[in-house]
């Protein structure tokens, strides 16, 4: 008896969850995240509680939201199992959840692909407008995706929509970010010594981040304008008592059927550029969020507005990662040009891991049990969700926007 139960002890932690009181059971797997700085883990300890309240079970590669804040201790007792080998999370795993995959993770989403198996289903975001080839090897190796960040923004998927969850905490961060390397306070203060005017903020686009920094900015005592293209943000930003900054270039085709932005002409970009300038040289901060989903984000500000700020200004650019708003932004870095420093932040919503994770926990499982059917992963492909998140099944890119982009060259 001894000899045949000490292999089974030496085995990794998740060895014996594929069945569950003589059930077999949906498997949901949690690796670490490799993405260089990502600290955010895919599944919280009380999104594992819920899930399994809808008969899933969950395995999570030990220290898996170590750098988060929720300690392996704290999955095992929420009644997940814990495993200390990557390569056996994805063995036995018929679900893979992770904050960044395939495209949204360039230097590590092959590796995760070789230790994946036929059939096996991965959700994760994964930016596939703007990285193909990730999907296209995703679908040579029969594996259903679905990427988070091309969720609908509908009234039925509002509880699925990582980006606005992320966004919002980005742009909570930036207004930080600011206000720690402006050489000023943003409130208004009255002393003896003489009275302190406060801050002007000029927050560019007026979607989930930017409505979150104008709430932030103000909160901070900052006087705050704010401009979006969209007729609609203008009743958003007045709400938390900002000014909306008109210019008569304001289109109603500034967003697709989807909820997301679009890019607009060259010549339109140049007309706001110039109508902006005499706003951006009166701000001392400025936060921009303009970005659309797989393109190049568009160029707002230009280094002529940037040279026009006064020293001591900052710019904070949301959009960063798909080259930023500025023209001066490097992704990464922080640089002073003529006194005025442009701030290029990446991944900010990694920055603060513990509450980014349970947003984005609370999104997965939700995406997850909108396809869960008596515990078995049914996706229903009428369903919009399904439809507008899915990238490849069957051996096959089936997301149409992907599909068009690939051209004769999608399987």
């Amino acid at each position: 008896m001894r000899r045949s139960i000490l292999p089974l002890l030496r085995m990794p932690r998740c060895f014996l969850l594929r069945q569950v009181e003589g059930r077999t059971v949906v498997l949901i797997g949690v690796p670490k995240e490799t993405f260089p700085g990502e600290c955010r883990v895919a599944l919280v300890p009380t999104a594992v509680a819920h899930l399994k309240k809808a008969k899933l079970e969950v395995v999570v590669e030990e220290g898996a939201g170590a750098l988060a804040g929720f300690p392996d201790a704290a999955y095992q007792h929420a009644g997940a199992a814990l495993c200390d080998a990557r390569a056996k999370v994805f063995a036995d795993a018929d679900v893979i959840v992770q904050v960044r995959g395939l495209g949204a993770n360039p230097e590590g989403w092959r590796a995760d692909l070789d230790l994946a198996h036929a059939d096996q289903t991965f959700i994760a975001t994964m930016d596939a407008l703007g990285s193909m080839e990730p999907a296209l090897e995703a679908a040579r190796r029969n594996l259903a995706t679905f990427a988070l960040d091309l969720t609908p923004r509908i009234t039925r998927a509002q509880a699925m929509d990582v980006l606005s969850s992320q966004a919002n905490l980005a742009g909570y961060k930036a207004v930080l970010f600011a206000a720690n390397a402006i050489p000023k306070i943003f409130p208004m203060l009255m002393t003896a010594a003489g009275t302190i005017t406060p801050a002007k903020v000029l927050v560019v686009g007026a979607g989930v981040a930017g409505l979150q920094a104008i709430a932030t900015a103000r909160r901070l005592g900052g006087v705050v304008s704010a401009y979006d293209v969209r007729p609609a943000a203008k009743e958003q930003v007045e709400s938390l008592g900002a000014r909306f900054v008109q210019l008569p270039v304001v289109t109603e085709a500034a967003q697709d059927t989807g909820g997301y932005a679009k890019a607009l002409g060259a010549e339109f970009y140049a007309r706001q550029a110039e109508l902006m300038t005499q706003v951006v040289a009166e701000s001392d901060v400025v936060i921009t969020t303009a970005a659309v989903p797989g393109q190049k984000a568009p160029i707002l500000i230009t280094r002529p507005m940037v040279e026009q700020m006064q020293p001591g200004s900052v710019i904070v650019d949301l959009a960063a990662e798909r080259g930023g708003n500025c023209e001066l932004t490097q992704p990464g870095e922080t640089l002073i040009h003529q006194g005025v420093t442009v701030m290029g932040p990446l991944n900010l919503s990694s920055t603060l891991a513990h509450h980014a994770s349970q947003l984005f926990a609370k999104n997965i499982s939700a995406f997850l049990l909108n396809m869960v059917k008596d515990g078995k992963l049914q996706p229903d492909t009428q369903d919009e969700i399904v439809c507008e998140t899915q990238l490849t099944a069957g051996g096959k890119v089936v997301h149409p926007k992907l599909r068009e982009r690939l051209g004769s060259g999608a399987p």
